[in-house]
């Protein structure tokens, strides 16, 4: 395939960041990344990426002055940029509104007015949550059922998706991922939190009883499906990406304090998140099946580890977020 030129919206968060770094590894692709530098977005992650071929642009995807002229420049888009943390979305709707459905829409509009290719990036999440005590896991025909402010904007985002390949003629795909772990992840989230507060001296901390159940995947193997859809994916398709990698919180936590040498039970409870989901799952034999797509990092230990040395290698990029974050937690109680 020869190279393209990729629009990547919020490139230079967490996810969007990794599949940059994926891109500019493994094709001749150059990248544009729009990304409002938000707290969870960081110039830092794209530093080391060769400026010949990653162009940041700073704004606002909702800002369609500026979505306009990098989208008729792109051979495709695919839309990371999102508001993204339920516990903000409980405290505060607003901004995810703005985010998740209005950039959207504007992305949308100017991928219709220049026929470019669209690649959405949503989150299991929007189908609720399954019993804990079920094989049943979701699928691209799972009906929506979000459970707080984030996900319901990000169901509707997808339903945007959706309606525009249909009215409009959009050549878009959408994929639903499960959660993501690794590098250069904001140290508000689940797994960076634990391993930067024990760096720290500082027990870990775990919502409720901890059973709720996550099906990990490597950033690297969420960048490497991506890719993957884009170069062959179903126009109009839904595809899920997961790898097989469920477990609870519980079991999260107590393998990061043994992996970080202490006892496994040396961790607080606190108050469950409320409308807390129980358990995701992902089926994601359609991506395997038909697109022969597989995870690289199939071993969670293996991967997990690898991201606890990142963070200990890499103090000088995630230590001026991590007193706002815990000053922010503990308001809470959490």
């Amino acid at each position: 395939m020869s190279a393209r030129h990729l629009l990547v919206t919020g490139g230079a968060g967490f996810i969007g960041s990794a599949f940059v770094h994926h891109v500019i590894e493994r094709t001749e692709d150059t990248v544009t990344v729009l990304d409002k530098l938000t707290y969870a977005g960081h110039r830092a992650s794209l530093e080391d990426l060769p400026a010949s071929r990653v162009r940041l642009v700073v704004g606002d995807v909702a800002d369609a002055a500026v979505v306009d002229p990098l989208v008729a420049s792109a051979d495709a888009v695919v839309h990371f940029a999102a508001e993204s943390h339920n516990d903000n979305s409980l405290h505060d709707p607003g901004p995810f509104l703005q985010s998740n459905l209005i950039g959207t829409f504007t992305l949308l509009e100017a991928v219709r007015r220049h026929g470019t290719r669209f690649h959405h990036i949503s989150t299991d999440e929007v189908y609720g949550d399954l019993a804990l005590d079920t094989p049943e896991r979701f699928t691209e025909f799972t009906p929506y059922n979000p459970s707080s402010p984030y996900s319901a904007t990000k169901a509707g985002s997808d339903l945007l998706v959706r309606a525009w390949v249909r009215s409009f003629g959009v050549a878009a795909t959408i994929s639903n991922c499960s959660n993501n772990y690794g590098p250069r992840q904001h140290v508000e989230k689940f797994i960076p939190r634990q391993i930067t507060n024990l760096i720290d001296g500082i027990r870990p901390r775990l919502y409720g009883a901890g059973l709720n159940v996550r099906d990990w995947i490597h950033a690297e193997d969420h960048s490497s499906a991506v890719l993957r859809i884009l170069e062959a994916g179903e126009i109009g398709r839904t595809y899920l990406i997961g790898a097989d990698g469920e477990k609870n919180n519980k079991q999260v936590v107590e393998l990061i304090l043994t992996m970080m040498g202490r006892d496994s039970d040396d961790y607080d409870h606190v108050a469950d998140r409320p409308g807390h989901d129980l358990r995701y799952a992902i089926d994601a034999a359609p991506l395997r099946d038909e697109l022969q797509w597989s995870p690289r990092f199939r071993d969670f230990e293996a991967g997990l580890a690898a991201t606890i040395l990142w963070y200990r290698e890499n103090e000088d990029w995630w230590r001026p977020q991590k007193a706002a974050t815990e000053a922010k937690y503990q308001a809470v109680g959490q």
